[in-house]
């Protein structure tokens, strides 16, 4: 994955009800589209434009069986995003760590 893909993915995940779509997905496996539209106060067209940004993104699959689709979540990307928050978080440790030592030396010189 690179960039490209980190800036799908957190866009898709940006939105409420797509995170609502994963979080659905992820608590009850996988849904046919008609069955997850019904949780959600919108049309199917509205519901069904929601999955296809989280399909660009990685973040479902789609499979079919006869005239029915079953979208299930697909987590590995959001390991792109963990790892990107890590790597934020520990720029930012090193950054309080060097304040907090500034701030030592300065009251030990005051003492």
């Amino acid at each position: 994955m690179d960039e490209d893909d980190l800036s799908r993915v957190l866009k898709a995940a940006g939105d409420t009800t797509r995170r609502r779509i994963l979080t659905l997905l992820v608590q009850e496996g996988a849904l046919r589209v008609t069955a997850l539209a019904a949780h959600f106060d919108m049309s199917l067209n509205s519901v069904s434009k929601h999955i296809k940004v989280l399909e660009e993104a990685g973040l479902v699959t789609r499979r079919t069986m006869g005239r029915e689709h079953f979208i299930a979540a697909e987590l590995e990307p959001l390991k792109l995003t963990e790892a990107w928050f890590a790597q934020l978080k520990s720029i930012w440790d090193l950054r309080l760590a060097a304040l907090e030592n500034l701030l030592v030396a300065k009251d030990e010189d005051n003492e």
